[in-house]
């Protein structure tokens, strides 16, 4: 009687959580899948499989926005995580003695995004900064955020933004390692690069892991400082995904929405999937 008593009482205090997900998530999750299957609206919704998938994925804008966005991925990700364990690897010894470094290390992660949006134009705008010295020195003029170079200037700025906050993930993880292994290895003779691969690397595996899903989460939001840059109708090599999705929405086009939104959660879960699998095979073969 007592456990069924608390059995009720946990199922009472999970109810408004579970509550919550069920109206904002699990219900507008059926109804994209249903709309990426369906045409139609309201009661004249008809099922019609897969065409839908095959309408956008032959969309020029559609190839476009998703190329662009595994290139800002395949681009950002390997980037912010070997400038990050760089930086981490240096603190590593100091972590306790400089903690409002840390603290430092945030700023740029908790900076308003209208911040970080007024500072790329005073920096790369056509009377910015840089093009101000570009010109001083006597070098072509670029346009920043209008051409090509757009693409860099959105990857500089994640990288600036959101390093700070995997250095601190990272660094979690560093400091839980004991010193005490590193001594040993000292006495062995062991050199730095042994010390990382042999000590370092196979104790970090799961805060590289989790480093690697915010780090991928803030990719994603980094859209609302290009959309703020760019406007909707960006330079071709900076329209995101976010950009299509923005514009059906827009559109009121939802099966498009619908199909973009499921192709981009496949690709994420493949993502997460498969470094998740990596990681728990590395962590297997150490235990």
């Amino acid at each position: 009687m007592k456990r069924s008593k608390t059995a009720l009482q946990g199922y009472l205090l999970i109810a408004p959580l579970m509550i919550g997900c069920l109206l904002f998530y699990a219900i507008p999750f059926v109804l994209v899948v249903q709309y990426s299957l369906s045409t139609g609206s309201g009661d004249a919704l008809y099922f019609i499989g897969t065409y839908n998938y095959q309408d956008v994925t032959a969309n020029h804008m559609f190839t476009l926005a998703f190329g662009n966005t595994m290139r800002f991925l395949a681009a950002a990700l390997p980037l912010i995580m070997v400038l990050a364990y760089a930086i981490a690897l240096l603190m590593q010894k100091h972590a306790n003695k400089h903690k409002l470094l840390k603290s430092v290390f945030l700023f740029p992660y908790i900076m308003p995004v209208v911040g970080a949006v007024i500072l790329v134009e005073l920096l790369f705008a056509e009377t910015g900064l840089v093009p101000g010295i570009a010109n001083a020195i006597g070098l072509p003029m670029v346009d920043w955020l209008g051409g090509p170079a757009a693409f860099g200037v959105v990857l500089l700025l994640y990288l600036w933004k959101n390093t700070g906050y995997s250095v601190i993930l990272l660094l979690a993880g560093l400091v839980t390692i004991p010193e005490e292994q590193y001594s040993a290895a000292d006495l062995d003779g062991a050199s730095g690069w042994q010390k990382f691969y042999y000590i370092t690397t196979p104790q970090m595996w799961y805060s590289v892991f989790f480093a690697i899903i915010f780090s991928l989460i803030n990719a994603f939001k980094c859209f609302r400082e290009i959309f703020l840059i760019g406007g909707t109708h960006p330079n071709e090599n900076i329209y995101m995904l976010q950009h299509f999705l923005n514009n059906s929405f827009e559109n009121l086009n939802y099966a498009k929405l619908s199909v973009a939104s499921v192709l981009l959660l496949i690709v994420v879960l493949i993502v997460f999937a498969a470094f998740y699998i990596f990681v728990r095979k590395k962590e297997a073969f150490r235990a």
